[in-house]
């Protein structure tokens, strides 16, 4: 039976961050029925934005029921996560939301392998993570990002044409109404997705992030400084998957786009389209959490987990 147990962690700035484990009984050690005696591995899942733990649960237990340990974490402002006073950004999540998660299972539950399955904004966050804390790169086994870009949205006059209104409307109301434009159930900030907004436009990955100096007073905006710069440097094997579907928060393009920019030759690429023989043309959620992603999606990250595992 499939049980979920919720821990809240507590980040730099106080706030209290959902992670919940999601594993079959027994929640022991435990190998595979096929008899290939892999490892039982640690899979840490992050959804983007619109989004909380009901996006990643089908999957988990899934991979759950497969004999691996999943823990989901959950934004600030989002599912059984605390709603911050304070406004917040993709750099927030990373630094001190994906922070607080991987201090928890490094340091309190001393987990001996990780992996990380993301969607969406879920990778970008943990890209810019790992650019800053690479002491952790050698500790994750594999990666999986699903649907996730940060600069490569803007295919055309029209796409540009869309996301310049889509920016100007969050300013106007202050936030996205998620649910109106069926891209999920929470709400998003201007101030989140501005980031977002940016980043596509501008066709760049820049830190919103102040800089320091020497006596670690704030000083100014470094405009120069872009997560691009960094991203070869996160050598873990990653394994992106694109929709055909998805013409608007993550295209193909824009996904393979955001992979070779790590410049790793290990790395995997996937469009899942009725033309590559799989069984449609997936949107930006369908590819995480449908039944047909459940056929024939959910498998090929199980394969890539197996295939990343230490025994």
């Amino acid at each position: 039976m499939i049980t979920q147990s919720l821990h809240r962690v507590t980040t730099q700035d106080g706030e209290k961050i959902a992670v919940w484990q999601v594993s079959d009984d027994p929640v022991e050690q435990q190998y595979f029925a096929d008899k290939t005696k892999i490892k039982a591995q640690n899979i840490l899942m992050i959804h983007g934005t619109f989004s909380d733990k009901r996006v990643s649960l089908g999957m988990a237990g899934y991979l759950a029921k497969l004999g691996h340990r999943c823990y989901i974490m959950e934004w600030r402002g989002h599912g059984d996560s605390s709603i911050p006073s304070d406004k917040f950004n993709f750099e927030t999540i990373a630094f001190y939301d994906i922070a607080a998660t991987f201090q928890y299972l490094f340091d309190e539950l001393k987990v001996d392998n990780l992996h990380a399955v993301t969607h969406s904004g879920g990778g970008i966050c943990l890209t810019m993570f790992l650019t800053q804390n690479q002491h952790y790169i050698a500790k994750i086994n594999s990666i999986t990002m699903v649907a996730c870009q940060a600069y490569g949205a803007v295919l055309n006059t029209q796409s540009y044409a869309k996301i310049t209104l889509l920016k100007t409307m969050t300013r106007l109301l202050g936030y996205v109404p998620a649910k109106r434009f069926k891209l999920g159930p929470i709400n998003e900030s201007y101030h989140t997705m501005s980031q977002w907004y940016n980043w596509n436009l501008g066709k760049h990955f820049q830190s919103s992030l102040a800089k320091h100096d020497s006596d670690h007073q704030e000083s100014s905006v470094d405009e120069t400084f872009d997560y691009r710069q960094l991203m070869p440097s996160i050598t873990i094997p990653i394994y992106a998957i694109s929709a055909k579907g998805d013409h608007f928060i993550a295209p193909p393009s824009g996904c393979q786009l955001f992979l070779n920019d790590f410049n790793n030759s290990t790395n995997v690429f996937c469009e899942f389209a009725i033309k590559n023989g799989h069984l449609e043309d997936y949107n930006h959620s369908r590819i995480i959490l449908s039944s047909n992603a459940a056929k024939e999606v959910w498998s090929t990250i199980a394969a890539w987990v197996n295939r990343h595992t230490k025994v």
